[in-house]
């Protein structure tokens, strides 16, 4: 066990440098393709980051001949990342609003493009519920005509959020690598330290992924509690240290996009690779965990159509939800 959390504090190190990279390498990248904050932040990083953990689920259900273990390790992890992004990541980038407040300018507040982020959490609660609500739909072809909305859904948020982005005039750091050979910063060397970036921080989540399972095996956790809780923990919320590092930074449009474009990522594709794959027939965990990931989007939204700002409260909301959920396992006895 003592093997397995030196590797657990290792793989975080290497992640923690690969983010790093990787939110200086991304910046890089929107400022040569002349982007704005809202098309890095909630397509560049969001997907980059969490393409790698879509395999998971999609592998276990592709290649399950309908073993009932796969099956719910791929449910599980579908409905997983949601959950975990609409509060525990939430919960993160308020808490780091606070740990970082003196070096902010703006302190408590949020600096963020107010209609990118309640664009993002309106399309993924609309997007979200509808997935939902099809679990309870019995007609297979009706559930495939959903999955396919779902996809064409996705392709029509990406080019409303590239059609509406506006370029960024923001200074940024110096590319790391460039610095590092003292070379003259170029799209070859963005591109080739944002690929080593994504590959360190990919490496960095199996060393973690393996040495959580075998944890997670030791405390005898159900297969279904630990594709919602443990995976994605362990594959979304390491990658979320990019927006750690922008809230460190005042970059709060590129912190928040992060998180609220993988959220919408992840309730339209995976899930409908979820819906034509499986039965998608979701039990009382599952549906809790989208219920709960669809209310703590829900009070940051309505937060922001209301007051017209943003700062720590209703991200930090999200840990209210998330504590809830753990609880309602531990009453459960974690099966």
């Amino acid at each position: 066990m003592l093997q397995n959390v030196i590797t657990l504090i290792l793989s975080l190190g290497i992640i923690l440098l690969g983010c790093e990279l990787f939110t200086n390498g991304i910046e890089w990248l929107g400022k040569q393709l002349k982007l704005g904050d809202g098309v890095v932040g909630s397509i560049f990083s969001a997907v980059g980051t969490c393409l790698p953990e879509t395999l998971i689920p999609t592998i276990a259900l592709l290649f399950s001949n309908s073993d009932m273990n796969s099956v719910s390790i791929g449910i599980g992890a579908i409905a997983g990342a949601p959950f975990m992004l609409a509060t525990l990541a939430f919960l993160l980038t308020g808490l780091s609003t606070i740990i970082f407040s003196k070096r902010r300018k703006t302190k408590y507040e949020l600096n963020v493009n107010l209609n990118v982020l309640s664009r993002d959490i309106s399309f993924f609660i609309i997007v979200y519920t509808s997935a939902i609500l099809a679990s309870v739909i019995t007609l297979g072809f009706v559930k495939s005509i959903i999955s396919i909305i779902l996809v064409a859904s996705y392709i029509s948020y990406v080019v409303k959020t590239v059609n509406n982005d506006e370029a960024s005039n923001e200074e940024i750091e110096e590319l790391v690598i460039s610095k590092v050979f003292n070379t003259r910063t170029s799209t070859m060397m963005i591109i080739i330290q944002t690929l080593f970036a994504l590959g360190a921080i990919i490496f960095g989540a199996e060393l973690f992924i393996s040495n959580i399972e075998i944890v997670a095996k030791a405390l005898d956790i159900s297969t279904l509690v630990l594709s919602i809780i443990i995976t994605p923990i362990a594959t979304e919320l390491p990658e979320k240290f990019n927006s750690i590092i922008w809230i460190s930074k005042g970059k709060d449009t590129l912190a928040l996009g992060n998180i609220t474009g993988a959220m919408v990522f992840q309730s339209c594709i995976p899930v409908a690779i979820g819906i034509l794959t499986t039965n998608w027939i979701l039990d009382t965990i599952t549906l809790l965990s989208a219920f709960l990931a669809i209310a703590s989007a829900l009070v940051t939204y309505i937060w922001i159509k209301k007051l017209k700002y943003l700062n720590w409260i209703p991200l930090m909301s999200g840990g209210i939800f998330y504590a809830f959920f753990i609880c309602f396992l531990i009453i459960r006895g974690f099966k």
